[in-house]
């Protein structure tokens, strides 16, 4: 995902059981899980199917932070826009271990020139919750640069602490995925960190953000998955970026049918990554380990177009597979376009380019879920 007010988006084929007694037996299992070699993927082996099939989904809107015009994400108006996703945090160009945001604004310059700080601080007060989202298509995550893994750690709790949350979203795509090193480096960083909350009785939960075609994720979004369990990483899950798909698919096939057949795949790819890595997963398990992100409205393969009733079928599929997460790119785009935006094939920042009368693709996205992203990362 990107931002277009600088540069369209690529197509995807281009970048493409808890309680001697038996809760205390099954807390030392856990804990030994917890122990193996270091990491934190043993402790999944505990998790029961019926639970996880009945998981609260949580959505969450990306909202493009150095988009103009600028989006109200601080005060919600309805339950769909209470959890946002900001994006992206990425290097600074002249500080390889500097996070900045769309290297366009420090921390600091975010705060001072869009209100950053004072915003997150009143979405808190509405009762929202927030992930933050590193990377994303044009610019270097913070691993492709810094490549030192202790500076590393310390540039993503940077972010953390600075925005209190417990949630980030690696949106990897590009050279960002493709870079094995930076894959590597990043998998070492975010162990680290998760050993380092768990250690001050926090959390961290870690999505990976991935590209993905009809047939699932690519061979860099299997051997990024496969990188982070080998690390020792306890993932949310994988957010699948239904999106971009270069036609493959959507000539026969709607966006919808694309987008579920593509679902399918990577979740039949994450049991096999999981299975490899020493973690036996119930098949609901792994449904509750995948998200979706769709790109509302007009895509930027100008015949792609997720619609209205897209949503409203991409929601049917969710709820009857109970998927951990959804999101959607963007909040900044969930409106119709104006009259002075004439071409609506091409894809804005600003705009869906359908026709939403007087609907939210949010709403129809995040119909009849309870779950909330706070809750999900444990806060």
């Amino acid at each position: 995902m990107s931002d277009l007010t600088d540069q369209g988006r690529l197509p995807t084929a281009q970048k493409a059981a808890r309680w001697l007694s038996f809760p205390r037996l099954v807390l030392a299992v856990a804990t030994a899980g917890v122990l193996v070699g270091g990491g934190l993927v043993g402790h999944q082996w505990l998790t029961s199917p019926s639970r996880a099939g009945s998981a609260q989904t949580w959505f969450a809107s990306y909202v493009n932070v150095t988009a103009n015009p600028t989006v109200d994400f601080a005060t919600p108006t309805a339950n769909s826009r209470r959890d946002v996703v900001l994006s992206f945090v990425v290097s600074a160009p002249d500080g390889p271990c500097t996070p900045t945001w769309g290297t366009a604004l420090t921390l600091d310059q975010a705060s001072a020139g869009l209100d950053l700080d004072r915003k997150i601080a009143t979405l808190e007060q509405h009762g929202g919750g927030l992930a933050v989202s590193f990377g994303g298509l044009l610019n270097d995550e913070l691993a492709t640069t810094c490549q030192d893994v202790d500076k590393l750690a310390a540039a993503y709790t940077e972010v953390m602490d600075r925005y209190h949350c417990s949630t980030i979203d690696l949106d990897l795509e590009s050279g960002n995925l493709s870079d094995r090193a930076a894959r590597l480096r990043r998998a070492q960083a975010i162990k680290k960190l998760q050993l380092a909350r768990r250690a001050s009785g926090k959390s961290l939960a870690v999505w990976l953000t991935l590209p993905v075609s009809p047939s699932g994720l690519t061979q860099d979004g299997q051997a990024a998955v496969a990188e982070m369990l080998s690390a020792g990483v306890d993932l949310a899950g994988v957010n699948a970026m239904a999106m971009d798909y270069s036609g493959s698919g959507t000539d026969s096939h709607s966006m919808l049918v694309t987008t579920t057949n593509a679902l399918s795949a990577v979740q039949r790819q994450l049991g096999t990554l999981y299975g490899r890595a020493g973690t036996k997963l119930s098949s609901a398990t792994v449904w509750s380990k995948l998200g979706v992100t769709p790109m509302i409205g007009q895509n930027d393969v100008a015949g792609e177009v997720f619609s209205l009733n897209s949503a409203k079928g991409l929601n049917e599929f969710v709820l009857s597979h109970s998927l951990g997460r959804v999101s959607m790119w963007s909040l900044n785009r969930d409106k119709t376009c104006g009259p002075n935006y004439v071409d609506v094939k091409r894809a804005s920042d600003a705009c869906s380019g359908v026709s939403q009368g007087n609907q939210k693709f949010a709403d129809l996205l995040a119909s009849g879920f309870t779950g909330r992203l706070s809750l999900a990362a444990g806060k």
